[in-house]
């Protein structure tokens, strides 16, 4: 599983297509996000992002992310 960490540069696939963003927070314990429970641990982390292009926060898992160019 590939980790990442705050000011990573990557991408994910959405509704709307490849969307790319940076890496503000690492989440290794369960967190409230957008008025759901996320459910993190040390060993499957979620990764908040900031969208390159729109103010969008998203949280993901490491397996839906990838290495930006």
């Amino acid at each position: 599983m590939t980790e990442f960490s705050v000011g990573d540069h990557v991408q994910w696939n959405s509704e709307a297509g490849v969307v790319s963003g940076v890496v503000t927070a690492t989440h290794t314990k369960d967190v409230q996000f957008k008025g759901h429970t996320r459910h993190c641990s040390a060993d499957d982390p979620q990764y908040e992002i900031a969208s390159d292009t729109t103010d969008h926060v998203a949280m993901h898992k490491g397996s839906a992310l990838r290495r930006a160019d």
